[in-house]
């Protein structure tokens, strides 16, 4: 796996690499990523910790929809956490489940025109995480969604890097566009 490492140049002129680290809280990360989300990531925000109900249990940390309208379940970990694709997974779960009311937080956040474009065939999972085990890779190569492994460092300075360390193009969905109108 790549290793991105971060040069600054000393007082004598010599290259000196920075030493990258993990994010103190997880939402520190979260509310960082959530600030440049479009410019870092391509998405559009739509919520915060959005909840998922009693079946799912649980709430989302970042829902958006990218570029080509798909809506987006980005997680966070702060460390390496192998339950960070379960989780997600679940959260398209309920995805899926809740066309109307992500229609609706859509029109409230982004318009009506964004809402009435919204395309259910290839929903998206972002997972962002100081690292990823060989398992988490392979299990998204083999999961039938859209995944994106993405692995950021903190630097020295307020530097933040994102990599992308793994991506599964996923196959499209049967549903249609507009499956409950």
């Amino acid at each position: 796996m790549a290793e991105l490492m971060l040069f600054r140049r000393d007082e004598d002129g010599r290259d000196v690499e920075l030493p990258g680290s993990t994010v103190a809280l997880e939402v520190e990360l979260q509310r960082r990523v959530e600030g440049g989300l479009e410019q870092m990531l391509g998405i559009r925000f739509l919520a915060s910790d959005y909840p998922t109900g009693p079946w799912h249990r649980g709430r989302i940390d970042t829902l958006g929809l990218d570029e080509n309208g798909s809506p987006v379940v980005i997680e966070y970990k702060k460390g390496s956490d192998s339950g960070v694709l379960s989780q997600a997974v679940s959260y398209l779960s309920w995805l899926e489940s809740a066309h109307h009311e992500v229609e609706a937080l859509v029109r409230k956040v982004l318009g009506s025109e964004a809402a009435e474009s919204i395309d259910w065939r290839r929903p998206r999972m972002v997972c962002i995480a100081a690292s990823f085990s060989h398992h988490d890779r392979v299990a998204g190569q083999r999961l039938p969604e859209r995944i994106d492994l993405v692995r950021y460092r903190a630097f020295k300075g307020d530097l933040l890097s994102l990599l992308l360390v793994d991506s599964s193009p996923g196959s499209p969905s049967a549903a249609s566009p507009r499956p409950w109108t």
